[in-house]
């Protein structure tokens, strides 16, 4: 079974910076990204990175995050800077695609972390 073991959350205050990390088990990952779900709303990507590392961003963080990656151990990473209390949520890692053993497994999900901002 696919794990994806994600740490880094935590609470800050506005302006300050996190970094999110998720490591993957398995040994080929496709397409790995970050989405974010605050109370009462829906889930909403945040960042997104290719294995051949092309990104996208939401357009509430741009410039204010940076999505990177690491093939060889399939972990991904989310540094947030100049985060804002609309930032506060629970911020999961998904993976598109992941080869383990024999077997590709899809759309797999962490289990969340927390992410609070203060103002």
């Amino acid at each position: 079974q696919v794990q994806l073991v994600e740490s880094g959350g935590g609470l800050v205050q506005a302006g300050g910076s996190l970094r999110l990390s998720c490591a993957a088990s398995g040994s080929i990952a496709s397409t790995m990204a970050w989405y974010r779900q605050a109370p009462g709303k829906q889930r909403e990507l945040v960042a997104a990175i290719t294995r051949t590392g092309s990104t996208n961003y939401a357009d509430s963080v741009k410039g204010r995050f940076t999505i990177s990656r690491d093939t060889a151990k399939n972990t991904v990473y989310l540094q947030m800077n100049s985060l804002k209390p609309e930032d506060t949520a629970v911020y999961y890692c998904n993976v598109d695609r992941i080869l383990m053993g024999y077997r590709w497994y899809t759309d797999c999900w962490g289990q969340g972390t927390q992410v609070t901002v203060s103002s």
